[in-house]
């Protein structure tokens, strides 16, 4: 005998995570009231707290892809220095005519 999987819409998931958000009761219980299983209501509290941030210093979704981007852009940034600070020496050869 194989369950069938129930699927919730993101309506009805973020209403639950609100719920445990703003009402400040336990997982457990709203689980219970929604008729859902408490661990699937504790993942989708967890994924909340991921993606804003909330939680010991921990980074956003949206922190995150900003940091890859600036690492990125810094790295870049540095190369480019790097090859003009190569370049000047022969810059100054060349305006003194040598």
């Amino acid at each position: 005998m194989s369950e069938t999987r129930r699927k919730f819409d993101q309506d009805f998931r973020e209403g639950a995570v609100r719920l445990v958000r703003e009402t400040g009761r336990p997982i457990a219980q709203v689980a219970r009231d929604l008729g859902i299983n408490e661990g699937t209501l504790g993942n989708w509290v967890n994924m909340d707290k991921r993606r804003r941030g909330d939680g010991a210093g921990a980074l956003s979704e949206d922190e995150r892809a900003e940091l890859a981007r600036l690492r990125s852009e810094n790295a870049e940034l540095a190369m480019e220095r790097d090859v003009l600070k190569r370049s000047v020496p022969l810059w100054v050869k060349d305006a003194m005519g040598r």
